[in-house]
């Protein structure tokens, strides 16, 4: 398999990681005013726009392929714009800054490193239910002499940069009184760790589903640790300030039809996976595998999961994995505004 470099994203995502300012905090404030102006002057039909564009990743997203927004939004005249796939969670941020996405679902890592790297244009709408953790891992081949998570010191080790395995990998190796800058990091989109992971070309890979549900079928494979009590959070939607302020009904009703097909995903995992099978072209018996390890229900914004989120955050800053401490309610919306765009039955 060979593996794609693109590198006209490496570029962007390294200049993420380093994060340069961009000077996007001085405009912060006025920018929030400005919108909340324009909010007061909508209809009180709750929306502005025309159209609403939605990001996919490559590892499937139950809304899309079951079709649920659509009727709702045809009904308000709204179009349905699928953007994407993108390979993980910090390309699908690049998206939605740059004006191209207005709502997506990622992991808790990248709208921390986002928001490290001065981007003020992604807000938090809703938080994603925890799946027990055996969807990830940092895994090797069964033949491995590495045994441990203490073992990969020193060793070369695969994953998204920015991503939720960012996060794994950096917790699994403090467990062992380890850190990040003890381990060679490799940083590929999924897709390319996972091919790397194959030939051979790595020690390790920080894996998560639907990739690592199909390599432990096709090669022996050893989990040296899931993400138990790790990935506690399930991730985020999130969505752009400028889009969510000027369009709150689209947005809770975004939310609304997200948690109940999340809901019938969680009852009929066989149903799931053959309404995946054509669009990620993997056999039904490990899309099944997947839907049963994953958790589809949303969950609202409560103090709980913001502070949590922040513990995240303040764990990647003590780590020196972001240069500064940031404050996750800098990404959140106003109370009156967030209550808007908040279904009713989220819990």
């Amino acid at each position: 398999m060979k593996i794609p470099f693109l590198d006209q994203r490496r570029k962007f995502f390294k200049q993420l990681v380093q994060y340069s300012a961009l000077g996007l905090f001085a405009f912060s404030t006025p920018l929030v005013g400005s919108l909340l102006q324009s909010t007061q002057a909508q209809t009180q039909r709750g929306f502005v726009a025309k159209e609403i564009n939605l990001a996919y990743q490559t590892s499937g997203d139950i809304v899309k392929v079951r079709k649920v927004v659509e009727p709702r939004f045809k009904a308000l005249g709204i179009k349905v714009n699928w953007v994407g796939p993108f390979p993980a969670g910090p390309q699908l941020i690049e998206a939605m800054n740059a004006g191209r996405v207005d709502i997506g679902t990622v992991g808790e890592t990248p709208p921390i490193f986002s928001q490290a790297a001065g981007i003020t244009e992604v807000i938090y709408i809703a938080g994603r239910t925890p799946s027990r953790g055996q969807n990830q891992g940092v895994v090797v081949r069964a033949d491995s002499p590495i045994k441990k998570v203490a073992d990969i010191k020193g060793k070369k080790v695969a994953f998204q940069r920015g991503s939720n395995a960012h996060y794994l990998l950096a917790k699994a190796l403090q467990e062992v009184g380890l850190k990040i800058s003890d381990v060679q990091i490799v940083g590929l989109t999924p897709s390319e760790a996972r091919d790397a992971f194959i030939q051979n070309k790595v020690d390790v890979w920080v894996a998560s589903d639907p990739f690592l549900a199909l390599v432990e079928k096709i090669i022996p494979i050893r989990n040296l640790r899931n993400a138990a009590k790790i990935n506690t959070l399930g991730g985020f939607y999130l969505g752009r300030r400028r889009f969510v302020t000027q369009n709150p009904e689209l947005v809770r009703v975004f939310l609304e039809e997200a948690d109940k097909v999340g809901e019938w995903a969680e009852k009929n995992p066989t149903e799931v996976a053959k309404a995946f099978a054509p669009e990620l072209k993997l056999e039904v018996s490990v899309l099944e595998k997947v839907a049963r390890r994953r958790t589809y229900r949303l969950r609202r914004l409560s103090p709980t999961i913001i502070a949590e989120q922040q513990r995240v955050a303040d764990f990647y800053f003590q780590e020196k994995i972001i240069p500064r401490k940031i404050n996750i309610k800098d990404a959140l919306l106003p109370p009156q505004l967030s209550a808007a765009i908040t279904p009713k039955r989220l819990k």
